[in-house]
């Protein structure tokens, strides 16, 4: 998978750097003082990652946590998300990394111990003042689990969120890759959250990602063991079929866990900020976004136009209601 690993000399000897490498032993090792002295430093194209894709394995510097901005989550609690790596193996047309890194090279952190000793002092700090709950999410800025099986961190995060049920964890995910987390006995604070989109679309945008139908699987699998499950419709991408491919999906949906029994399901419309727009019509220009009504939002966004996008928004959000979802369970994901 990976052309070259480069290796921060400091964490040779971490557990979680040993068990990466051992996994590529066909990969060039090359040991390096920093990470940041390297990544991302001369412009490498986004579509490079197709067949030259580099790991970096470091310690995470600066902050290790970052307050997620608002509509996030479910409003009413703090939300918090913690970076557990740069960059993914997958490759959809939207995603919004194309135009904020300057490489598509992959960057795993290992100093697991330091992230959740961060995530357990804003857990007390919070419990000291409000006996809300308090979020933090997996995912933000490379897929959750898609390399879970490698990484091996994922029981640490089981058995700090296990002592404190106030607090809950959110893994994002758009892969199948359940093995590690079907072997960890669930917990009600700990949810698995998986973005889907009708198969038709999956099919045009996700590339390299499991299909509808593994990622179902992955959802039965995991409910049928006691894990709660959250979803994502995010990105909807403006169809004339959109409310028969939603229905259809909602369908397949309901016949592996009634909707009611999904912790929460977030609905939001494919956006772009300017750069990752210029970066989308560069790497993808036959794409179907260029064919809909995009316009420049308040915020800086590119978008569909605010009458539209609330009508694709409550529509979706109807039909999640209509096929049985609890009202308040369905949130409307960065939008005002």
């Amino acid at each position: 998978m990976f052309n070259k690993i480069f290796i921060e000399k400091d964490i040779i000897e971490n557990q979680f750097a040993k068990r990466i490498t051992d996994s590529f032993k066909k990969s060039t090792i090359i040991e390096i003082d920093n990470y940041y002295d390297f990544f991302g430093k001369v412009k490498k194209p986004y579509l490079q990652k197709r067949d030259n894709l580099n790991l970096f394995i470091a310690n995470k510097k600066g902050a290790l946590l970052k307050e997620a901005p608002d509509a996030y989550g479910l409003s009413g609690e703090p939300h918090f998300y913690y970076v557990h790596a740069y960059n993914c193996i997958y490759e959809c047309s939207y995603c919004y990394l194309q135009g904020y890194f300057n490489s598509p090279d992959l960057v795993l952190f290992v100093n697991h111990e330091e992230i959740l000793k961060a995530i357990e002092e804003e857990i007390v700090k919070h419990t000291k003042s409000s006996d809300k709950g308090i979020w933090f999410h997996a995912g933000e800025f490379s897929d959750s689990l898609a390399l879970s099986h490698i990484t091996g961190e994922l029981p640490l995060y089981f058995d700090l969120f296990k002592k404190h049920l106030n607090a809950y964890l959110e893994l994002r995910t758009k892969s199948a890759n359940i093995k590690e987390i079907e072997k960890i006995a669930p917990s009600p604070n700990i949810v698995t959250s998986f973005s889907l989109s009708p198969d038709e679309r999956i099919k045009a945008h996700d590339y390299k990602t499991p299909g509808l139908r593994a990622r179902l699987k992955a959802i039965e699998k995991l409910h049928n063991l006691g894990h709660p499950i959250g979803i994502h419709l995010d990105p909807i991408i403006y169809t004339t079929d959109l409310e028969d491919s939603y229905i259809q999906l909602l369908d397949q949906l309901n016949e592996i866990i009634p909707l009611k029994d999904i912790e929460y399901i977030s609905v939001g419309v494919v956006r772009f900020t300017k750069d990752v727009y210029n970066q989308v019509k560069m790497n993808y220009p036959e794409s179907e976004y260029f064919y809909s009504e995009l316009i420049k939002g308040h915020d800086g966004k590119i978008k569909y136009p605010r009458p539209m996008r609330h009508w694709i928004l409550n529509k979706v959000r109807h039909l999640c209601i209509e096929r049985g979802a609890n009202a308040d369970s369905v949130y409307l994901c960065m939008e005002d």
